[in-house]
């Protein structure tokens, strides 16, 4: 095993895994401003989470999915067989390598992508499209470097072609709700939150199939999915690895780059126990098999705290190395109250407590009559759309927002500055952790625009 894991070698080993890399310098077309009826789609990589979105795409009449890029030519098979499914005609495949989706980029007839390659690919192509005229929707992860996220907000201010960050999460039902308690003023003047990524992701990490790392070591009989490049960042970088499911919601609740901003982190890190643990115990693995003597650099449990510029603190805890059940640990606490969030999303699961309703001062109350009563617009006006929608639905919500702005040619509710702000947690985190836990400042990729920008997120009952 090499003692070192370059990013030369990361490189090397993601482009052997045959999963679509990017490139810019596409030629730039203006986007036209006219309202659309139907959107023209494209989608950069065809892998189980470019297929949610694409299902979501294919239910709906005012999207047409023009054409696919991905090397995976199973992926873009698996793909294909969604399209059939839904009786729509066939998108044109670009598979013609790692660099084709450039092609893909050339095309005249396409308003939009959805690019939801591995995660450190992510800002390329969200320049490409830009670059190329193509409005993106990029999924989430963090960013590699630190200047990754001011070379997006750079191209975006160059080329004014939006860009939408897909944090499904901050539509999940019940943080809706919440978010909207807090904006009725419900828990006063917030003052700590806290989230994060609370999953054991032990066998997405390993699955059946392969590590791709050292050129593929072999976990089981056959590789698909994350577990090709997922797994290599555990290998490589010791950080918060994805900052946005915990923070992109609570960002929302303070609005950060619209009146309020981070401005400040401080991560640490336990120590790497848990993978060793699962390949050792696994009874496809044990303590001979090559993946025993790699060396995670990730700790099992990242906890990072960050700072707000109008004095809220905000908690994320990044923990998926060991044995638990799903849950986001979400908490919002302010002057005159807080909920907490213990069981994933379950209406009736959470505690909640408010000093000027809750009945007796000194219990906690349930959380489903508030979740009942301040149910968010969106989800009352969209819970049958939503339904059989992945994640519970937030799949639906996430989807509709960005294809909804791209027919009105309006703001995206989750933008190209969160996008730079939740994703620079990653190399920030992974700075804090390497120097002992110290602080980093968060840079302001609004430029000073945060002071007048207004909050939009959940305030508009169709996106």
């Amino acid at each position: 095993m090499k003692s070192v894991y370059t990013r030369r070698q990361f490189v090397k080993d993601v482009t052997a895994s045959g999963i679509a890399l990017s490139a810019i310098n596409a030629p730039l077309h203006v986007f036209a401003s006219a309202k659309k009826d139907v959107v023209k789609v494209g989608m950069i990589a065809t892998g189980l989470r470019a297929q949610s979105h694409l299902e979501e795409f294919l239910k709906r009449s005012d999207v047409e999915v023009v054409a696919m890029a991905d090397p995976d030519k199973g992926m873009m098979a698996d793909a294909q067989k969604l399209v059939t499914k839904y009786n729509k005609k066939a998108p044109a495949e670009y598979t013609n390598g790692n660099y084709d989706y450039k092609n893909l980029l050339k095309r005249d007839d396409i308003d939009a992508v959805l690019i939801a390659s591995p995660w450190e690919w992510h800002i390329e192509q969200a320049i490409a499209a830009m670059q190329a005229g193509k409005m993106a929707g990029v999924e989430v992860c963090g960013a590699i470097k630190l200047q990754d996220c001011f070379d997006v907000v750079n191209v975006h201010r160059q080329t004014k072609i939006p860009v939408m960050m897909m944090e499904n999460v901050c539509y999940r039902r019940d943080v809706m709700a919440v978010l909207n308690m807090v904006q009725k003023g419900m828990f006063g003047e917030l003052l700590h939150l806290q989230g994060g990524y609370e999953h054991d992701l032990r066998e997405v990490l390993f699955n059946d199939g392969k590590q791709a790392y050292d050129n593929g070591v072999e976990f089981g009989a056959k590789g698909y999915s994350e577990a090709k490049w997922r797994t290599n960042h555990y290998v490589a970088r010791n950080a918060e690895l994805y900052p946005t499911h915990g923070l992109g919601p609570v960002a929302t609740m303070i609005n950060i780059n619209r009146g309020n901003r981070l401005t400040a982190l401080s991560s640490i890190a336990t120590k790497a126990r848990g993978l060793h643990r699962y390949i050792v115990n696994n009874p496809e693995g044990g303590a001979d098999h090559p993946n025993a003597k790699v060396k995670f650099k990730e700790g099992d449990i990242v906890s990072t705290q960050i700072q707000t510029i109008n004095g809220e603190t905000i908690l994320l805890t990044h923990d998926t190395s060991s044995p638990k059940p799903y849950n986001l640990g979400f908490r919002v606490q302010g002057t005159n109250g807080l909920w907490i969030d213990n069981h994933a999303g379950e209406p009736d699961a959470g505690l909640i407590y408010f000093e000027d309703k809750s009945e007796k001062h000194d219990e906690w109350e349930n959380t489903k009559k508030y979740m009942d009563e301040y149910d968010h617009p969106l989800w009352k006006r969209f819970e049958k759309d939503a339904e059989g929608a992945g994640h519970g639905g937030m799949d639906f919500f996430v989807d509709n927002a960005f294809i909804e702005c791209v027919k009105r040619n309006a703001e995206f509710p989750l933008d190209v500055y969160d996008l730079a702000t939740w994703y620079s947690i990653t190399p920030l985190s992974e700075k804090s952790i390497m120097e002992g836990g110290t602080l980093q400042h968060i840079p302001d990729f609004t430029n000073g625009a945060w002071q007048t920008r207004k909050p939009v997120f959940g305030l508009n009952d169709e996106m």
